[in-house]
C-alpha cells in the first residue's frame, strides 16, 4: 500500500459565515479525494468545523473561552460535521470513517499503535478516515493546541507521503492578507520571515500554527504544502507537483517510527541538564546517558516518563524516556543509567 496523503481543512473552508456547511467546497474536495483513493493512494482527512457548527446551536457567533461551552459546542457540531463528510464522500462512492483523538492517544505508546492500526485498516478497506480532536472530552491541559498540530501528528503517525494544509488564502504571504504588497512565499524555508496572521473568529489556529506544523512534518521527513482550498481543483495539481501555495521540503533524515513517536508524541515531564562530556557522548558516540553526567535535574518524573535533555548552554538537543525517577537521579549514583540510548532521540 502506498504511503497516505493527509489533508487538513480549516474551519473557514468547512463552515460559512452563516454557520452553514460549505457543501460545494466539501463536494469538490471529496471528488478529488475519491479520484486519489481509486488511483491507489490512501487519504486521511483532518477536519475542523465541529465547534463552529455547534456554536450556532448554542446561539454564539464567536468561539468562547469557557472549556465546558467549547465541549458542548463540539458535542453538538461533531455529528453535523461527520454527516457532511459522509454525504460528500458517499456521493463519490467512498465510505467515510470517523476517528476522534486526544493528546493521550498520542502520548501513550499503546494507544498510539492502536490508532495507527485503525487508520491502516480503514486505508486497506478503501475508506477515508475523517479525524478530529475529541473536543467534547478534552481540556486545556490535554489538547493538541489546534487542528494544524493534530494534522502534523496524524501525518507522522501514518508516515504520510505529503501533508496538505488547506486554508482560505493562497499560502504563506509576505504580509498579512489584504495588506498592500502582500505576496505569496512559495518556498517554506523563507516562511518564518513572513508576517503571520492571527486566527479567524471561528477558528483557533492561524498561519503561524500552520508553519509550525509544517516544520514538525518536515523534521519527520514529510513534505508539506499550505495552499488555498476552495477552488474546483486543488489536490490534483498539488500532487502533480504544480507550484501551488507554500511548499516545505522534508528533512534529510527519516527516523524510525518509535523515534518519531518519542520526539513528537511523548510528553515531557522533566528536564535534565548535562555536562559537556555527557553531551559529547550522546551526540558523538551514541552512548546512553548516565546519572554522573547530569548537572541538574528539573521537575518530578518517574521511570517511563519523557525527559528533555539540554546542554551546558541550556539549549535542548535530545529527548528520551527516563530509566529511573527524578528522586533517584538527584543523588547521582555513578553507575546509574538515566536514559538508555535506544530510548533517546537527538534533535
Amino acid at each position: 500500500m502506498k504511503r497516505p496523503l493527509v489533508v487538513k481543512l480549516g474551519t473557514s473552508l468547512i463552515v460559512s459565515s452563516r454557520a452553514q456547511v460549505r457543501r460545494q467546497v466539501l463536494g469538490d474536495r471529496a471528488r478529488e479525494i475519491a479520484e486519489i483513493v481509486r488511483a491507489g493512494t490512501p487519504v486521511c482527512i483532518v477536519s475542523s468545523g465541529a465547534i463552529a457548527l455547534g456554536l450556532a446551536r448554542l446561539g454564539l457567533e464567536r468561539r468562547p473561552r469557557s472549556v465546558p461551552k467549547l465541549q458542548a459546542a463540539s458535542a453538538l457540531g461533531q455529528a453535523r460535521l461527520q454527516a457532511a463528510w459522509e454525504d460528500a464522500l458517499g456521493a463519490e462512492g467512498v465510505p467515510a470513517g470517523q476517528i476522534l483523538l486526544t493528546a493521550f492517544d498520542v502520548a501513550d505508546r499503546g494507544s498510539y499503535l492502536h490508532a495507527r492500526n485503525a487508520l491502516s485498516a480503514l486505508f486497506a478497506l478503501g475508506a477515508v478516515p475523517v479525524v478530529n480532536e475529541n473536543d467534547a472530552t478534552a481540556t486545556d491541559e490535554i489538547t493538541f493546541g489546534d487542528n494544524d498540530a493534530l494534522a502534523a501528528q496524524v501525518a507522522v503517525l501514518v508516515r504520510a507521503r505529503l501533508l496538505v494544509l488547506l486554508t482560505e488564502v493562497e499560502g504563506v504571504l509576505s504580509r498579512a492578507p489584504g495588506t498592500p504588497g502582500a505576496q505569496l512565499i512559495p518556498d517554506g524555508s523563507f516562511a518564518k520571515a513572513a508576517v503571520l496572521g492571527g486566527a479567524s473568529p471561528l477558528g483557533k489556529g492561524g498561519m503561524r500554527s500552520k508553519v509550525l506544523s509544517a516544520e514538525v512534518a518536515a523534521a519527520a521527513g514529510i513534505p508539506t504544502v499550505i495552499a488555498a482550498g476552495a477552488a474546483k481543483a486543488v489536490l490534483g495539481p498539488i500532487l502533480a507537483g504544480e507550484p501551488r501555495g507554500t511548499r516545505f521540503a522534508p528533512g534529510e533524515r527519516t527516523p524510525s517510527a518509535f523515534k518519531l513517536w518519542l520526539r513528537f508524541g511523548k510528553p515531557v515531564s522533566g528536564r535534565l541538564k548535562v555536562d559537556a562530556g555527557a553531551q559529547r557522548a550522546l551526540t558523538g558516540d551514541g552512548a546512553s546517558l548516565l546519572a554522573v553526567g547530569i548537572a541538574r535535574c528539573e521537575g518530578r518524573f518517574d521511570a517511563g516518563d519523557g525527559v528533555e535533555i539540554v546542554g551546558p548552554d541550556g539549549v535542548p538537543f535530545a529527548k528520551g524516556i527516563a530509566s529511573v525517577g527524578s528522586d533517584d537521579l538527584r543523588s547521582r549514583p555513578r553507575g546509574m543509567e538515566a536514559v538508555h540510548r535506544d530510548r533517546l532521540v537527538l534533535y
